[in-house]
């Protein structure tokens, strides 16, 4: 599986921005995708999830209420949609997608909010 996200810039608090990931390669047996991010001089952190059905999405208590992921089924993109950013939300956002019990990452995208 590889994946490619885009979408990342800087941008004012209180703005928004959408990442985007795509998908390819052998996605068949996909279960879940994801975003983590890596604030600097932080450890990486889960942001959100879907399942590969889109069925169900999973939300850090951090951007809960402000970010909403979404997948778009033909073309194997998952997206997050950032809305009211603020600067702590500054950090390279990764990627991420489950098979089986082996995770897959994408190169990451630098998000940065200036206050």
């Amino acid at each position: 599986v590889q994946l490619q996200a885009s979408g990342g810039g800087l941008v004012q608090a209180g703005g928004s921005l959408r990442l985007s990931c795509v998908a390819s390669g052998r996605t068949f047996g996909i279960v879940l995708m994801g975003w983590f991010r890596q604030p600097p001089g932080k450890e990486r952190e889960f942001v959100a999830a879907i399942t590969w059905s889109g069925s169900r999405t999973y939300y850090a208590d951090s951007v809960q209420g402000r970010f909403t992921i979404s997948r778009e089924y033909g073309r194997n993109t998952a997206y997050l949609q950032m809305s009211t950013l603020k600067p702590e939300d500054t950090a390279v956002y990764y990627c991420n997608a489950r098979l089986g019990s082996r995770a897959y990452w994408g190169q990451g995208t630098l998000v940065t909010v200036s206050s």
